[in-house]
């Protein structure tokens, strides 16, 4: 099937206030205007450069979303523009982003990207420490973040019961932390190609679709 016909029936597919994220990484340009003809605005990057460049050369009007591990170092290259880090996964990250996003004028919005599954090679926060965190009051004082809500990844298995309760964690931290912050905290950013269907049925209000769109990514 064609990139326009997946993206189609992926969209019908989700129920109305969930948001499709194409996963475009190592994807072509050609094949992300397939994807924006067909309505797509949202697309998920996970290299910095290779996210650069594509903003660069594709329409201004695309939201882009870093989804990948992101470097302190290299916060100031997307600063500028990128409308969502979804994968905030430390204090000294989050300190950064505000950072740079002063010096650009900006509020970025951000995801708490939370570590719940057995994969210990997944990045993010693991909840107690989080809790922690934001229990410190630190977070208040960066004026140039905003925190969306929260971001993760289910384990990488084929039983579907430990991918259920891996996302269930998720959306019960979710609510858990709501009380602490306002209305814009309203995304839960989980389920990908393999999952998504069981990641919206937990709650999920965003979900990142890659090789179910694009087909297998080529390096």
């Amino acid at each position: 099937m064609s990139v326009a016909s997946q993206i189609l029936d992926i969209r019908a597919s989700l129920p109305a206030g969930v948001e499709l994220v194409a996963v475009s990484k190592f994807h072509p340009a050609e094949a992300i205007l397939e994807a924006y003809d067909t309505g797509q605005r949202i697309f998920g990057e996970s290299r910095v450069q290779e996210l650069k460049l594509k903003a660069q050369s594709l329409p201004k009007d695309i939201e882009w979303h870093m989804i990948g591990h992101l470097q302190t170092n290299k916060v100031r290259t997307i600063a500028p523009f990128v409308s969502l880090v979804q994968s905030v996964d430390s204090q000294r990250l989050i300190e950064c982003i505000n950072s740079e996003a002063a010096r650009c004028d900006r509020v970025i919005d951000c995801l708490l990207e939370v570590h719940v599954s057995s994969d210990e090679s997944k990045s993010g926060w693991e909840i107690d420490a989080l809790r922690d965190y934001l229990a410190s009051g630190a977070l208040s004082a960066l004026k140039n973040v905003r925190i969306r809500g929260i971001m993760g990844m289910a384990t990488y298995t084929d039983d579907t019961s430990v991918i259920r309760a891996d996302f269930e964690a998720l959306a019960a931290l979710k609510r858990e932390l709501e009380p602490m912050f306002d209305a814009d905290f309203n995304i839960l950013s989980m389920g990908m190609s393999d999952d998504y269907p069981i990641a919206v049925e937990c709650g999920s209000t965003m979900v990142r679709v890659g090789s179910r769109i694009f087909g297998e990514r080529t390096y």
